[in-house]
């Protein structure tokens, strides 16, 4: 009840929907009480009276009651579902927002495919369960009480005896109903392990074909694909044996009125007439009871759905504005760690790290594969937090400061060049989306990437596709640089960003990192030590420690790490 209740919220803006859907309900459960209603008069008119007149009218009465009725019935259909569709929207907006004010570490911990499995699949689980609860509570629940005046009008003793079965129906529809929240939950589950399969697959499908592994991945998706039918199979049965278990239940409750009508009517203590049209009501009461039970499966579905997503939205963000965060315009560049450490699944990454960089400088970070470079400049951003120690920036501990103002601070170029499927230009101002069309191809020129831009049939309009596959992986480089010199923020980090490219491709980009390092301060990680020999400061980093730093001649005489690196890659 209290995630329903939390669903249910969603829907307060859309209030007025559901207003216009209640009183359209009322007037379909208004005809259906009606209808039952007037089932005894009429056939005593008809068929005790011979009235003929009422007999004439009656084709059109039925025609006019039904139109009223399918009338009220759209509109319900309409705004109730509207209403649903417009709240469960807002989740899955909420649920998306949430995912981007979470930390890295959770990213991390959580496999790609299952957040999106949640976004999709689970929220659309609970959209219909919404519909359900909604649809189910305002339109069978009025219906019901309106047939269920008109029965105890008719006979409050028969109607009771109609209602003895309804509550021994309980115990067998709880029962099937948790079964089945459990398996709901357990089928989303999978679906989020296949989802992963899937973008994982996708996204490494050259390297699947390069190895000729499309059949092992093909029984991988099989193996959970079958263990997720087998789950939906046991959903599917509890599904199937709810109604049948509740019409047997109901069906003694039927055979008791009818013996006891009957026996009512043959002692001449109720017309036939009467009888009828108790009938009547009991028989289009019964349709919106077992609606109303065969939604609590849909419920128990949707509940299982709404757990996972209130799990994401219950979240605490792991990084976040404190209470006393400061605005922050623009840095000068000063950057300094001051004692710094970082545990990651309590093993210490970074240990006792201290380092400073004045403004323009270049710190290049150079070490061991492992060693926790990338990690401790992810600190910067504030990707991870500090486990101890501080970071600062122009004096500020950086935990003092409003995120959005430090990321603005920051610039990135990694060994990882992440495009997005949408056109050059649109790319390059990703940082700075009021940007001109001016200003981008200033970035771009400087980036060494406005010439080939200009060669593409449709220039800065071209579309790059998934991941920027159209363009080379010089090109994406340096259209990534592009992006980071139109930001121009007073912080720049290079992670291997030209680890993966050729001679020529990197001499091109290598060209363009040198304007974007321009006026920046900028720390630097490289494995080739030709790229750094010119840094303000190089530091040596092994197993998480600062081993040793200096410049490059420095370090060279020391003949510590630094100097065997070096002798290995230019032996």
């Amino acid at each position: 009840m209290n995630l329903f209740a939390r669903v249910l919220r969603y829907s307060k803006p859309y209030w007025w929907r559901i207003t216009v859907a209640i009183i359209a309900t009322v007037g379909v459960a208004g005809m259906d009480g009606a209808i039952a209603y007037l089932v005894k008069p009429v056939l005593e008119r008809i068929f005790s009276e011979k009235d003929m007149g009422i007999f004439l009218i009656l084709p059109l009465g039925v025609i006019a009651v039904f139109a009223f009725r399918s009338v009220c019935r759209f509109v319900y259909e309409y705004f109730i579902q509207t209403a649903g569709q417009l709240a469960i929207q807002d989740i899955r907006q909420d649920l998306y927002r949430k995912h981007m004010s979470l930390s890295m570490r959770f990213f991390n911990n959580n496999p790609t495919g299952n957040l999106m499995s949640r976004i999709l699949n689970d929220v659309s689980v609970m959209q219909e369960g919404v519909a359900n609860i909604v649809t189910g509570l305002l339109r069978e629940g009025f219906t019901a009480f309106g047939l269920l005046g008109v029965i105890f009008y008719r006979n409050w003793q028969l109607a009771i005896i109609s209602f003895i079965a309804i509550p021994v129906t309980v115990y067998p529809a709880q029962k099937i109903g948790k079964r089945i929240k459990k398996l709901s939950s357990q089928s989303l589950g999978k679906m989020g392990i296949i989802s992963h399969i899937l973008q994982e697959t996708f996204s490494g499908i050259k390297v699947i074909k390069a190895f000729g592994l499309e059949e092992r991945e093909v029984g991988k998706f099989a193996k959970f694909n079958n263990e997720f039918y087998h789950i939906i199979r046991k959903t599917i049965k509890y599904a199937a044996m709810s109604t049948p278990v509740m019409e047997l239940i109901t069906s003694f409750g039927i055979a008791a009125v009818i013996w006891y009508g009957g026996s009512l009517v043959i002692q001449g203590k109720m017309t036939g007439a009467e009888f009828f049209s108790f009938m009547a009501a009991m028989v289009m009461l019964y349709s919106p009871v077992k609606k109303l039970l065969g939604t609590y499966n849909v419920i128990q579905r949707s509940v299982g759905a709404a757990e996972r997503v209130f799990a994401i939205l219950d979240e605490k963000p792991e990084i976040q504005d404190g209470p006393l965060s400061r605005d922050f315009l623009r840095a000068a560049g000063d950057v300094e760690f001051r004692n710094v450490s970082f545990c990651y699944n309590e093993e210490y990454v970074v240990k006792n790290v201290n380092l400073s960089a004045r403004p323009g400088e270049v710190i290049a970070l150079v070490g061991p594969s492992g060693g926790g470079k990338t990690t401790l400049v992810s600190l910067v951003p504030r990707f991870y937090e500090v486990s101890s120690g501080a970071i600062y920036v122009d004096g500020l501990d950086i935990r003092e400061l409003k995120l959005r103002d430090l990321m603005q601070q920051i610039a990135l170029v990694d060994q990882e060049t992440i495009l997005f499927n949408d056109t050059i230009e649109n790319n390059i101002k990703y940082g700075k989306p009021d940007a001109t069309r001016e200003e981008v191809e200033a970035a771009a020129k400087a980036a060494f990437a406005h010439e080939f831009i200009t060669e593409l049939p449709e220039g800065y309009e071209t579309n790059i596709g998934d991941r920027g596959v159209r363009v080379s992986g010089g090109q994406r480089q340096r259209i990534c640089i592009a992006r980071a010199i139109l930001k121009n923020a007073p912080i720049l980090i290079l992670d291997e960003a030209t680890s993966a490219l050729d001679t020529e491709s990197e001499q091109m980009v290598q060209k363009a990192l040198n304007n974007l390092m321009s006026n920046r301060t900028t720390f630097v990680i490289a494995h080739r030590l030709s790229t750094i020999l010119h840094a303000d400061k190089i530091a040596v980093i092994d197993k998480g420690e600062i081993v040793e730093s200096g410049t490059h001649h420095e370090l060279l005489e020391n003949g510590g790490l630094y100097r065997k690196l070096y002798e290995m890659q230019f032996a």
